[in-house]
């Protein structure tokens, strides 16, 4: 990683192209404090300079476009600022007058009212609805509209209310949309001054389907259009903004290798019309996880025949991202290499909130975004400065910015500058008005954005309001990310994830996943940390490839449970004696040594399970994560704790581990799971035979013998691996078991529950169990549709639709269901469905043959009754292993589901919203409870759902089974809990003893 000051220097000049660019992943998430530092050292000169001279060089004018600044008249606090934001996001969405009055009855609260009408007084005044009643004399001429709806805010069912309160908000988010279509956004514009420059900006959303793609190249090629047909001779030509994910609904760093062309092909197609017309064409800023991929394709165009040499295709830069002046050094080089000039639009960065959200569900290193204002401000600066740099000629600054400060800094720094550059502003802010000698350097350009209100995306609304109050939606940045967590074992601490968007570092980690394409790997029952050969060898295979070996696996017999049984008996005693803090520390170097051999384990994932890249690095995150949380917790929670005692005495709580724990593991999470349950268990002070599934004996082997070697003494922990239906009766029948932790089905946990109770001459067993049910979601008409889309497809179809809390059974409301449903189509037509080893594949296969023929019935079934929506496509390379495409079926009830089908397969249920309690009776009748997801922006809704439904995890707007969720509960047929991860999880596993004596007796 080469220092931001080489960029200021002659010496970045003679870097190699490959030098210049990996520079730019380098910086992806480089630590902030030491990136501010250097960004601070590089202003000091600047900011002297800056202080000398920072005389007002602007003034504000009258703005021809009458927006007026939210700031001059908004007064909010942020809960307030927030249910305003709630209004402009969801009123126009409401489809009808109930759900209208209820959600203004729960967002306008007294104190908002009076915010509301402080701002709203005369705009409400001039609402059609306000001058129809004064003009049928239903409200005197003179009336403020704040003493009205003072005396009714209580009756938010009154149409006046309801009408001029959406009226109101439609008229706010209307400042943010100059024209709903760009014939009538080119008409507005002629009317204003002949010199006005304009930058045209077409709403539009990621895509998440093809149609939605092809409707926005549409758009474009229709703006273009319209833009030709004006008479532009006099007056300079509008440009036009480009959203690269608008026009593909896959835009995604793992995908790379193939919508790089695709994005390329489809943006040469708009640009052939706009080059012939010498419209300019900047592509907008995006996540940082797509800005590889941007510039990629970026420099594809550049290098066209048609690009090169025109100097009317930019690009755009976001200031805070830590890669800003790396992106700036690079886009430098490819101009001169090229000899084209490049314009730069630079603004301070639009996704912040995204931005940390992301990082934090990924683990990443540290955010790829600064998180101060401050050091936002500084980079943007300095890349004013660079830009402005006469050694750049080719770069052409656009600088978007609001900020009288920063615009003041802008052009002091100009100054010093022979080049000219433009000033953009979005056509709601005011005009600047320049003072001299800066007005023929600097042009002026208006950002018009065009599109419907419905077009209008949250996080736009969002960026208004915080630019221009006190109020910020950014979190304050968490603890884990402001120092690497290291081998800490703290329960806050996360290991750093693996940074998959950045492209060199996801070729790194592809060449040593490869490392292991031909590894044999070895199954076996380990009793007394030493492998038990009493069965013949049998070949696993590869799910997705059935020709494709895996390994050996060698059985568990009758007479390997007995051993097992006899050393971890006879472990019990010393392991228990332990001190809790040594055995945390040895769970810790078992996390440390899951991270060293990483590369290993997410290959034996993606060979053994059938687990995609992606899956299979959540995976091993999971379990590491798992080992240090119950490390820390351990400490926290089973030292002896002081107890309320008399005069004279103490008292003291003793957790002791109860003796043989038997944990039966899943296939699904072969490694997360299993090391969970294990993990608790011997931290618990328990010894352990753990039992995994049959479909993933591998990955529990080399996870045992990775606690062997942290440190877990070798008659503490057995592992049997075999058929459940040869070894599971003994296993848990043996007098010897003192506690179950079983992950599994419905119908396996009621086995080991019976053949529990019937136990003859042991004590009774704790049994912790966490099976299936049917996960549910629960949609209305007032949630965002792209939001539910991506949350529904990530929720049914990641991992092949085999997490147990993978989203089973859907509910739409009628109104927008039928608009969902084919939106949900386009999005499934997008997957990929393949070998999981490639970074670009979607749906692995589902885990057996069994699996396999399961849910082809069910699917079957469904067809043949006339309930098949849409069935995703197979060929015939397919059958090479055991893949299910992904399914939508419709139901009328939830009750015509008699058990989960666990795979890829979605059930949509349609519900009038009258008829909500209904779908909460049909819910409750499953008597299941492990995951509900609830979509929607009406709060009564989701209280009524949560308080009347029993489920283990309730996620709110999000994606139920996504591994950031919280940690896995389950309740009724689903489980008998405690939850995993949480702070009870441990106690679960232990014993409690309560001893009392003199003081100074028990230490």
């Amino acid at each position: 990683m080469f220092p931001l000051s080489l960029y200021f220097s002659d010496q970045h000049v003679k870097w190699s192209a490959a030098q210049l660019w990996n520079n730019i992943p380098a910086y992806y998430c480089a630590d902030e404090e030491t990136v501010a530092s250097q960004l601070a050292d590089l202003a000091a000169d600047t900011k002297q300079q800056t202080l000398r001279s920072l005389a007002p060089v602007t003034e504000q004018v009258e703005d021809p476009f009458g927006s007026v600044p939210l700031s001059s008249t908004l007064r909010l606090t942020d809960e307030e600022q927030i249910a305003l934001i709630s209004l402009a996001e969801t009123l126009l969405y409401l489809p009808d007058e109930k759900s209208i009055n209820a959600f203004i009855a729960e967002k306008l609260t007294p104190a908002l009212w009076q915010s509301f009408f402080e701002f709203n007084n005369t705009t409400i005044q001039h609402t059609a609805t306000w001058k129809q009643a004064v003009r049928l004399k239903q409200i005197p001429a003179e009336t403020e509209a704040r003493s009205v709806f003072g005396q009714l805010a209580e009756q938010s069912d009154y149409p006046l209310i309801r009408t001029t309160v959406s009226e109101t908000v439609a008229a706010l988010r209307e400042q943010f949309i100059f024209s709903p279509d760009i014939q009538q956004g080119l008409q507005k514009i002629s009317h204003y001054p002949g010199n006005q420059r304009y930058a045209i900006n077409l709403l539009g959303e990621s895509a998440v389907t093809d149609e939605a793609a092809r409707h926005y190249i549409k758009q474009c090629l229709e703006a273009i259009k319209a833009i030709t047909a004006e008479d532009f001779t006099h007056r300079p030509t509008p440009s036009l903004s480009i959203k690269l994910s608008a026009l593909h609904p896959r835009l995604e760093p793992l995908k790379c290798s193939t919508v790089i062309e695709e994005v390329t092909q489809r943006m040469l197609h708009l640009l052939i019309l706009a080059r012939s017309e010498n419209i300019a064409v900047t592509i907008e800023a995006e996540e940082s996880g797509r800005q590889e991929l941007i510039l990629q394709i970026f420099e594809n165009l550049l290098r066209s025949d048609l690009c090169r040499g025109w100097g009317g295709l930019g690009v755009t830069v976001q200031a805070y991202s830590k890669r800003a002046l790396p992106t700036l050094g690079w886009l430098s080089f490819l101009a001169g290499e090229l000899q084209t000039p490049i314009p730069v639009r630079l603004v301070k960065g639009g996704y912040l909130n995204s931005e940390i959200r992301y990082a934090q569900q990924q683990r990443l290193p540290d955010y790829p975004v600064y998180t101060r204002k401050e050091t936002t401000d500084l980079s943007y600066q300095l890349c004013v400065r660079y830009l402005l740099d006469h050694h750049r000629p080719l770069l052409r600054p656009q600088f978007a910015c609001h900020n009288d400060t920063i615009i003041n800094q802008i052009l002091n720094t100009a100054e010093q500058s022979t080049k000219t550059f433009e000033l953009q502003r979005q056509h709601y802010i005011g005009e600047k008005r320049l003072t001299q000698p800066l007005i023929n350097k600097v042009v002026q350009r208006v950002y018009l954005t065009i599109g419907t209100q419905a077009q209008l995306p949250p996080h736009l609304l969002r960026q208004r309001l915080n630019s221009e109050s006190d109020f910020t939606f950014a979190p304050p940045k968490p603890d884990h990310l402001a120092a690497c967590p290291g081998a800490d074992v703290s329960a806050n601490d996360k290991p750093p994830g693996i940074i998959l968007d950045s492209q060199l570092q996801r070729q790194r980690l592809l060449e040593k996943i490869g490392s292991f394409s031909n590894k044999q790997w070895l199954a076996a029952p380990l009793i007394n940390g030493e492998p038990v050969i009493s069965c013949p060898a049998e070949t696993t295979v590869s799910p997705f490839n059935l020709s494709l070996p895996t390994g050996e696996l060698f059985r568990s017999s009758a007479d390997d449970v007995r051993e097992a049984y006899t050393v971890t008996r006879t472990g019990f005693a010393g392991w228990n004696r332990m001190a809790v803090s040594g055995r945390a520390m040895i769970i810790g170097r078992f996390a440390d040594l899951l991270e060293q051999h990483r590369e290993e384990l997410i290959a034996l994932c993606i060979r053994e399970s059938g687990k995609t890249l992606r899956d299979a690095i959540d995976e091993i995150r999971e379990a590491v994560e798992l080992c240090r949380l119950y490390a820390a917790q351990a400490i926290h929670r089973l030292t002896p704790q002081p107890l309320t005692a008399v005069a004279g005495e103490e008292r003291t709580l003793r957790y002791d581990g109860r003796g043989i724990f038997v944990c039966i593991s899943p296939w699904n999470f072969p490694l997360a799971i299993w090391a969970g349950q294990v993990v608790a268990a011997l931290l618990a002070g328990n010894t352990v035979i753990a039992k995994p599934a049959s479909g993933s004996p591998l990955i529990a082997y080399r996870a045992t013998q990775l606690l062997l070697d942290a440190g877990v003494a070798k008659d503490a922990i057995a592992l049997l691996p075999g058929s459940s239906d040869s070894i599971n009766e003994q296993l848990i029948k043996d007098f010897r078991l003192s506690g179950i932790a079983f992950t599994g089905s419905n119908n396996s946990a009621g086995i080991i529950a019976r053949l529990l109770a019937h136990r003859e001459l042991a004590p009774v067993a704790p049994l912790i169990t966490q099976t299936s049910g049917l996960n549910i979601m629960i949609t209305d008409n007032s949630a965002l549709p792209e939001q539910i889309v991506r949350d529904v497809i990530e929720s049914a179809y990641n991992s092949a639709g085999q997490r147990c809390s993978a989203l089973r059974v859907l509910y739409l409301q009628e109104e927008t269901a039928e608009q969902l449903e084919s939106m949900l189509t386009g999005a499934i037509r997008t997957l990929t469905i393949g070998d999981p080893g490639e970074p670009g594949t979607d749906l692995g296969p589902v885990i057996d043959n069994h699996a396999l023929q399961a849910l082809h019935g069910h699917i079957e079934h469904c067809r043949i009754h006339g309930r098949l929506i849409f069935e995703g496509e197979l060929s015939a390379r397919h059958d090479a292993g055991y893949f299910v495409a992904p399914t939508l079926i419709r139901l009328h009830s939830i009750d015509e589901l008699s058990e989960e089908h666990f795979g890829p397969v979605l059930h949509i249920i349609r519900y009038q919203k009258d008829n909500l309690e209904r779908v909460i009776e049909e819910i409750n009748r499953t008597v299941y409870g492990l995951s509900l997801s609830i979509h929607s922006q009406d709060n009564q809704t989701i209280l009524r759902i949560c308080n009347q439904l029993r489920p283990g995890n309730i996620d709110i707007k999000g994606s139920q089974s996504s591994p950031h969720s919280p940690r896995f509960a389950s309740i009724g047929l689903s489980g008998t809990g405690p939850k995993a991860g949480s702070p009870n999880y441990l106690i679960g596993f232990t014993q409690e003893t309560t001893c009392s004596g003199s003081p100074g007796y028990l230490t």
